[in-house]
């Protein structure tokens, strides 16, 4: 089979495409053949490392957290999938260095292998992964807000989603929106305004205008229940005027800085709450509890993409896997896909 590996950090020229065989299941792991396999910037930030040159914890590395396929062969443990079965995959690189979505085939721990639903396309299996998860985790961890979404799990809460047109941002506006709450977001202009008003989002405004806080007081006078954050340093005078008292920050991204100065008084009086996720550590429970939310608001019909929901799609082949890299590392807005096989 073909496989796209790297033996060293640096940039997407390190990526090289190989003949690889292809491998059997253990008993806790299931072989998915890769239809679609989705480009995170987690993906191209395990790439770079460090520095260039850097030494990798294995031999080479096959790329790619995300991805949708087919179950081709599973161990003598797996139960919740069968051989044929339609799947999503969730961070399939993580710490295994033949995992990665970015192969024809790929074997991989069972706990991040997930039903895809009849009705959502390989398109939006690839397209969940970290940004789906990471949306999910960020909306269900306010102190006095629910713990799993469904329906009306939001609705008598105003979520403030910071960089909307982002796929995570994107995600999470199409989640709270399905829970059903009322959703705000900030963005840097017209172009990524129009991309957050189709993926649901009721109130868009641009962070930069003199009156964001009173535009988004306008809507949530007492404040904003809960902020979903991936600009911690840019945003923090902002997120600490418009949430409300014992309201929730949820950071998932570094975007413009990693080092946050917070009024610690301030914050003392509003009881607010920060909470950092990242994926990788969050544990198996609450990643597969998200997954099982994420598939019933798929069957629900959430969770679209392209162009018409907000999430426009840029498609590589397999070979050109250097070039999808190339493109989410400069900051492509929508979602890099890469045709891996034919479904």
């Amino acid at each position: 089979m073909k496989a796209i590996v790297y033996r060293e950090t640096g940039d997407p020229s390190v990526l090289q495409l190989v003949d690889r065989p292809v491998l059997e299941p253990g008993p806790d792991e299931v072989r998915v053949r890769i239809v679609v396999s989705g480009v995170n910037p987690t993906d191209w930030k395990s790439r770079r490392g460090a520095a260039p040159g850097q030494a990798l914890p294995f031999d080479d590395v096959v790329p790619g957290q995300d991805g949708a396929g087919i179950v081709e062969a599973i161990g003598s443990d797996v139960q919740h999938v069968s051989v044929g079965d339609r799947v999503w995959l969730a961070l399939a690189a993580y710490q295994r260095a033949s995992s990665g979505t970015s192969q024809e085939a790929t074997v991989l721990p069972a706990e991040r292998v997930f039903a895809l639903p009849a009705n959502a396309s390989f398109d939006q299996g690839a397209s969940l992964g970290v940004p789906a998860i990471t949306a999910y985790r960020a909306l269900t961890v306010a102190e006095d807000g629910p713990d799993r979404l469904h329906p009306t799990a939001l609705a008598d809460k105003v979520v403030l989603v910071a960089g909307g047109a982002g796929a995570v941002g994107h995600a999470a506006i199409q989640l709270a929106r399905w829970a059903g709450a009322t959703v705000i977001t900030t963005v840097s202009g017209p172009a990524k305004a129009a991309l957050a008003t189709a993926a649901g989002a009721e109130h868009v405004f641009t962070y930069t205008d003199a009156d964001i806080v009173e535009q988004i007081r306008q809507i949530a006078p007492d404040g904003v229940d809960l902020i979903v954050e991936v600009a911690p340093a840019q945003n923090s005078d902002l997120d600490l005027a418009v949430i409300r008292n014992r309201g929730s920050i949820a950071v998932y991204a570094n975007n413009g800085g990693d080092l946050v100065t917070l009024d610690v008084r301030r914050h003392f009086a509003l009881n607010v709450r920060y909470q950092f996720v990242l994926l990788y550590t969050v544990g198996s429970d609450a990643i597969r509890a998200a997954a099982e939310a994420i598939n019933v608001a798929l069957d629900d019909g959430a969770l679209a993409v392209g162009d018409e929901t907000g999430l426009p799609l840029h498609r590589f082949d397999l070979a050109h896997t250097s070039d999808a890299h190339a493109m989410v590392e400069g900051g492509a807005v929508g979602k890099v896909l890469i045709d891996v096989t034919a479904e």
